[in-house]
């Protein structure tokens, strides 16, 4: 390491064989086992059991976005602007309250724990919203909704990093995160048929849609029971027996074509760790303090912490501005119907799920700091040309979209990024909760500045407002992308205990 701001890190090779010697600590060798395991169906199961948590809040966003002309209707809830405002503002309250305490409680009691229980909160708040009676339980539905999705985002993005093979995790976690718009698309869907007169129409469609969503994290639970807790938390908290049995089931697992009992149970042609494993790692299970995690933030990684801040909030200032007031562009400059909006949802999406797919490998294969500066800046440079063209009138709404789709597919993949950079360059003991800390920082500013700003900028009803405002986004993800392509850590292909070393070995 070369001083406090941790950019430069051991090479692979030394993380390697320290592992395959024990290094006289239990469970040292578990981080190579895991990340030397080949790509199976059971990688494919726990992807796809984790990752829906980024469908399910993409569905939430554009349920409630597309819903919000129809709630405000005498026959449903008759909301007013305002409070249709105020239920956007109070969901994403609740995401970033979820996502500090259960993001704090992943790295105490595990991740397992944490993503079986903020699911059953989305779920049961979802289930609820359907069956709401007035706008105050309304309100509070969104709130608890809000809660259980910002946790989501701090277990899951942990667990994954986790259980994933280093060399491909780049590329997993950004179609992960990228995931996001098929519930976007899938809720601008449900809204289209549900809420149509001839299906379930106004009165009764919105709450199908709710009812819906919820049905859909029952499936999810039932399949996340079979993820296994996170082998590299348990044997930061003195369980490296238990870890050692969770990687043999896994490895068996993948040998086997996918399949494993949900109680994991260790192999018997696998030797039993030795007794001695558990008060040989037990200094290792004491959770940083909030004091430790400070300090490790602003003084071991401060160069770390300043590239992810920028990343952060540069990358949900530009979300949220963007897509939050694209209904209201749709319909301001362009009279665009209130229940035709949906449809210009559908090639916004596409550009959002294809850029993290195809670019995707292209972060482990060319590198993480040069792939998040080149998207970042090219998102920033799509920005203000879409803003240019939005200002002169050249586009239409059906161009614009188009428009949108194009500089998505960078920026979905940049901001995708972010969350991967949040995830594996701070150490293992405190993950999930800088997770939570970074996204309740760029939450908290540009999911909430954002939005009020390009509302404000909108109500003029002057092109050359918006157009600033899009300037502006566009200069703040250029200067985050310069930032990270000159002291972004090159994460790539290298296990996460080489790219940030676990806080257990300085103490």
């Amino acid at each position: 390491m070369t001083g406090a701001d941790g950019g430069v890190m051991p090479h692979a090779a030394s993380t390697g064989s320290d592992a395959r010697a024990g290094g006289g600590a239990a469970g040292a060798d578990i981080p190579a086992r895991l990340d030397a395991l080949p790509w199976s169906r059971w990688h494919w199961r726990v992807v796809l059991a984790l990752g829906v948590a980024w469908v399910l809040d993409g569905l939430e966003v554009t349920l409630v976005g597309s819903l919000g002309g129809v709630l405000q209707r005498p026959d449903t809830l008759g909301l007013s602007a305002s409070e249709f405002g105020w239920s956007g503002s109070l969901y994403i309250a609740g995401a970033v309250v979820g996502a500090l305490v259960f993001g704090r409680l992943a790295d105490r009691l595990g991740r397992k724990r944490l993503f079986l229980l903020t699911l059953a909160v989305y779920m049961g708040a979802t289930f609820a919203t359907a069956f709401a009676p007035d706008v105050v339980w309304f309100m509070i539905c969104r709130f608890v909704t809000g809660l259980g999705i910002g946790g989501e985002y701090a277990a899951i993005n942990s667990a994954i990093d986790e259980l994933v093979p280093a060399r491909v995790r780049g590329r997993v976690s950004l179609a992960i995160n990228g995931s996001f718009w098929l519930g976007a698309a899938l809720g601008a869907g449900l809204s289209l048929v549900l809420l149509d007169p001839q299906v379930l129409g106004a009165e009764w469609g919105w709450r199908a849609c709710f009812g819906l969503g919820a049905v859909l994290a029952v499936a999810i639970l039932l399949v996340r029971r079979d993820v296994p807790e996170s082998p590299r938390w348990l044997v930061t908290h003195g369980r490296a027996e238990e870890a050692a049995k969770v990687v043999a089931a896994i490895e068996a697992a993948v040998r086997h074509g996918g399949r494993a009992s949900s109680h994991l149970r260790m192999p018997d042609d696998v030797p039993p760790p030795a007794a001695s494993d558990r008060a040989a790692s037990a200094v290792r299970s004491r959770v940083p303090s909030l004091a430790m995690v400070a300090q490790v933030m602003l003084h071991r990684y401060r160069r770390r912490t300043v590239v992810a801040l920028a990343l952060m909030v540069s990358q949900a200032f530009f979300y949220n501005a963007i897509f939050f007031t694209y209904a209201l562009v749709l319909t301001r400059f362009y009279a665009v119907p209130d229940d035709a909006v949906a449809l210009y949802i559908f090639p916004f999406a596409l550009g959002n799920v294809l850029g993290p797919l195809i670019l995707g490998p292209l972060f482990d294969a060319v590198g993480r700091r040069r792939m998040i500066g080149l998207t970042y800046s090219l998102s920033g440079v799509g920005l203000g040309l879409t803003g240019w063209a939005f200002l002169t009138g050249a586009l239409d709404a059906r161009g614009l979209a188009w428009c949108w789709s194009a500089v998505f597919f960078l920026a979905s993949a940049a901001a995708s990024s972010a969350y991967l950079t949040v995830s594996e360059v701070f150490p293992l003991e405190m993950r999930a909760l800088a997770i939570s800390i970074f996204f309740a920082i760029g939450t908290g500013t540009g999911g909430f500045l954002g939005p009020a700003l390009f509302g404000m900028l909108i109500e003029s009803g002057e092109r050359a407002a918006v157009a600033a405002g899009y300037g502006l986004g566009a200069a703040m993800v250029l200067s985050a992308g310069l930032l990270a392509w000159r002291y972004g850590v090159d994460a790539e292909r290298k296990p996460l205990e080489e790219v940030a070393e676990p806080l257990h070995r300085h103490r």
